[in-house]
């Protein structure tokens, strides 16, 4: 039952997640974090396999797969929201800098008539 609990909390973390946040270099430190935390998991329950079996009873869940298969759910929904955030992200980068390019073209094009206007007006020697 409160395995169900964690499970809400966190999916509804992820939901105010996708709302709120903003990457920054703490946002990256935790996402490592939790990597590395994941795979620490992963060896530790390829070491000694029964222990998953024992997690999801204690948990209230009938087998270990299926706590696992729950697990990965909520990770891949997870990583799914990240990479859609990462993907808007480098859209609004990408727009922003093709902006600059065009505005700086549009300087440069400016620049350049302007220049030209003065080498017209000026005498040959």
């Amino acid at each position: 039952m409160w395995f169900q609990v964690i499970v809400i909390v966190v999916l509804l973390g992820t939901a105010v997640y996708l709302v709120r946040s903003s990457p920054s270099a703490k946002h990256l430190a935790i996402r490592r974090l939790v990597v590395l935390l994941i795979l620490a998991a992963g060896v530790v329950l390829v070491l000694w396999p029964g222990l998953l079996s024992w997690l999801a009873a204690l948990v209230g869940i009938g087998r270990g797969a299926d706590l696992l298969f729950y697990l990965a759910i909520v990770a891949g929904l997870v990583y799914v929201v990240n990479e859609y955030k990462r993907s808007v992200q480098l859209a609004r980068a990408n727009t922003q800098l093709a902006r600059e390019i065009t505005l700086t073209e549009a300087r440069l094009v400016d620049r350049i008539a302007a220049l030209e206007a003065q080498l017209a007006e000026k005498p040959a020697p």
